[in-house]
């Protein structure tokens, strides 16, 4: 299983696989208990993992970096239904950057609780190519993507299209 196939659904508890997409909602396999259901997109907003952004004191950083940080920590795991300040006080030693006056406690509760999950599930947790490349604007209307090698690739942009728009009568 691939991390970046990974999302959350609103009003939907736990983490999922995302199979497959429709025009109308995805087909999502739970990885709690390996159930595959349809979900519509009418009823339920999907977020994958690699998109969520996490509050910081300096820049905001993707939950992937946080998820990194605490399977690279040395301490315990605290239980996703542990009190307040011991959940606070793992990630104050796990994250110290993270800006605890926009980051909920149910938010580090929910970060536990899905951590445990990819890990209890052998996922792998890495970001995909997507997020390390950066994207610049040109003056000339060109974009210049540059990943992390020294390989640079341009892409023009298409020409603005007029659009001729009728005049209102008097």
């Amino acid at each position: 299983m691939n991390y970046s196939k990974l999302v959350s659904v609103t009003g939907l508890g736990g983490l999922f696989e995302l199979v497959s997409t429709k025009a109308d909602g995805g087909i999502v396999r739970s990885l709690e208990d390996k159930s595959t259901k349809f979900v519509s997109n009418r009823i339920h907003n999907f977020s994958h993992l690699e998109s969520i952004e996490v509050y910081t004191t300096k820049e905001n950083v993707g939950l992937t970096d946080v998820f990194l940080a605490m399977q690279n920590s040395e301490e315990k795991l605290p239980d996703a239904k542990a009190d307040v300040k011991a959940i606070k006080a793992y990630f104050e030693k796990v994250y110290p950057d993270m800006d605890f006056d926009r980051v909920y406690t149910s938010d580090m509760k929910k970060m536990i609780k899905w951590f445990s999950i990819i890990k209890a599930n052998n996922i792998e947790i890495k970001a995909s190519e997507l997020e390390h490349k950066e994207v610049e604007t040109e003056p000339e209307k060109k974009q210049s993507v540059k990943s992390s090698s020294a390989k640079q690739t341009t892409v023009k942009s298409a020409p603005a299209k007029k659009i001729n728009v009728p005049r209102k009568m008097a």
